[in-house]
């Protein structure tokens, strides 16, 4: 991998190719507009479990890309509490949003071992003025996180335990699948159960028994850090799991 430095920014040359593969599942890329994604300007940085990548109440310069691992945004309440409101895959752009909003209002975490891209704002700017197709994709992906969201709330209110993890884990592989990260229905997911009590809005002790309670059926295998989905099509129907709003349809845009 070529790698050169300008202004103190790491350029690395083809290590975007998740956030590539985010897009070109979606819409169709012109060789210009994979050049300027594959010259994206950047930093990298790895960070280990728990550390924090970006910082709630911080006004961050740059928005973070996901290159390895899992992310998760996180809200901390005063009494040590947190929610995960989102698990985020390679090819995320996980605070795009900061470009426009300017302060966090949340942090964002690594789950296990984690390595990301971090994007000037300014690098951002410049595509926003002059390729406004990139830009729309750019849109595209945080309308996507919108639409995660909505997904994740609706699970918390109002599916089972058994049936939330199980979408979880359909949403998880077909993301990671849809970036060359996950196949033959296996996937990593070093993910503790006190973060998955983190995620789904219940207790360690209720989870690991909705997790007995998925194997026991035969849904899924979870053996140290991999998943398994013994039957996607079942799991699919159990969890009532439809992937609209994962806009996966390529389509112009």
């Amino acid at each position: 991998m070529l790698v050169v430095r300008r202004s103190g920014v790491e350029m690395s040359e083809h290590s975007l190719q998740t956030l590539i593969a985010f897009f070109e599942a979606r819409d169709s890329l012109t060789d210009s507009e994979r050049e300027t994604l594959e010259r994206l300007p950047h930093r990298r940085h790895s960070f280990h479990r728990n550390e924090e990548m970006v910082e709630t109440h911080t006004r961050p310069k740059e928005s973070c890309i996901v290159l390895k691992g899992l992310a998760a945004r996180a809200v901390y309440l005063k009494n040590g509490a947190r929610q995960l409101t989102a698990v985020h895959v390679p090819g995320d752009f996980v605070d795009l949003h900061a470009f426009l909003l300017k302060f966090m209002d949340h942090s964002v975490i690594a789950l296990g071992e984690c390595d990301v891209a971090f994007v000037p704002h300014e690098q951002l700017l410049r595509i926003s003025e002059e390729q406004p197709h990139l830009t729309r994709l750019f849109w595209m992906s945080t309308v996507i996180d919108a639409a995660i969201h909505r997904s994740w709330l609706t699970c918390i209110g109002r599916r089972s335990p058994e049936q939330h993890i199980a979408h979880l884990f359909c949403e998880v592989y077909l993301r990671l699948e849809t970036v060359g990260a996950a196949k033959d229905m296996t996937f990593e997911f070093p993910v503790t159960q006190a973060e998955m009590a983190d995620m789904l809005g219940l207790s360690v002790v209720h989870v690991n028994r909705t997790i007995q309670q998925l194997r026991a059926k035969g849904f899924v295998n979870w053996d140290g850090a991999t998943v398994t989905i013994k039957d996607f099509a079942r799991l699919s129907q159990f969890s009532e799991f439809d992937p609209t709003y994962l806009s996966l349809m390529k389509t112009p845009r």
